[in-house]
């Protein structure tokens, strides 16, 4: 996949292990904690009226793994995923605090990047969004690879207002 700030579960584990070594006690870690957010990279919110659009990406590039759009009021939700090539599997598979799903895609040639677009629809109702709007991360799965998308610190509330905008 093209998600260069890829971050799998096992980085995430060295990363906080690293940093309880400096500590004089360390928590266990819980399996729900939330994913640390990566430097640069957030959830940005663009509410035109009709379309508004919730993008995971690099601020002020093109850089953007994933976009959400919908139509206002409409329940459901457009997924756009830049991927590097056409998969064999044409599905996205998101989660957020545990909630996994699956949503049958439809391919389209990317236009500011080299590679593809997956597309996909999705009710705005499902699991993973609920979970979404409460926790401010999703995550993609490529296989049993996992890139997370975190919200920066102030910015968790832009999937609720998008959500909200959405229903």
């Amino acid at each position: 996949m093209r998600l260069s700030f890829r971050l799998t579960a096992a980085a995430a584990v060295a990363a906080v292990s690293a940093l309880g070594a400096c500590a004089p006690t360390i928590a266990p870690m819980a399996t729900s904690a939330a994913p640390l957010p990566v430097a640069g990279y957030d959830w940005f919110l663009n509410e035109d009226i009709d379309e508004p659009r919730l993008s995971y990406g690099l601020a002020q590039s093109d850089d953007v793994p994933l976009s959400l759009m919908c139509a206002p009021g409409s329940g459901k939700i457009g997924l756009s995923l830049a991927v590097d090539r056409t998969p064999q599997r044409r599905a996205v598979t998101l989660e957020s605090g545990g909630d996994t799903d699956t949503f049958p895609a439809r391919v389209e040639e990317a236009v500011i990047h080299d590679g593809v677009h997956l597309v996909a629809k999705a009710p705005a109702s499902h699991p993973v969004f609920q979970r979404f709007q409460r926790l401010g991360w999703l995550a993609v799965w490529d296989g049993d690879q996992r890139s997370m998308m975190a919200a920066q610190p102030g910015s968790e509330g832009r999937a609720a207002r998008f959500l909200e905008l959405c229903r």
